[in-house]
């Protein structure tokens, strides 16, 4: 079992920036692959980005290609998502979550491959 806990979330304007973080406590990380979706009011949920867990190869949606960047530290059990030049747009529950790397390159963006999940952090950008 690993359990993920996300945090960063909060209000900020539009152009703004915010650093998520997803921390995992449990089985070894540092071996499981971890995207980041997230779920606007009245939206289905959208994949975000994700990495790799063994070439930190990192994927992104187009809507956001450019402005985020995923990362890992797996000596700190922990993902990051950097959020620059915010627009409102961007304004959701954002949710990390872990799979193991099977098909992962082709899958990534599937959030039915994913067998952890956060409990989600609420992004508010203002405009």
């Amino acid at each position: 079992q690993v359990q993920l806990v996300e945090s960063g979330g909060g209000l900020v304007q539009a152009g703004g920036s915010l650093r998520l973080s997803c921390a995992a406590s449990g089985r070894t990380f540092g071996t499981y692959a971890v995207g980041w979706f997230r779920q606007a009011p009245g939206k289905e949920p959208e994949f975000v980005a994700a990495i790799s867990w063994s070439t930190y190869s990192t994927y992104y949606a187009d809507s956001v290609k450019g402005r985020f960047t995923i990362s890992r530290d797996n000596a700190k059990n922990t993902v990051y998502l950097q959020m620059n030049s915010l627009i409102s747009e961007d304004t959701a529950v954002y949710y990390c979550a872990a799979r193991n790397s099977r098909f992962f390159s082709t899958t990534y963006f599937r959030s039915g491959e994913y067998d952890y999940w956060g409990q989600g952090t609420k992004v508010t950008v203002s405009s």
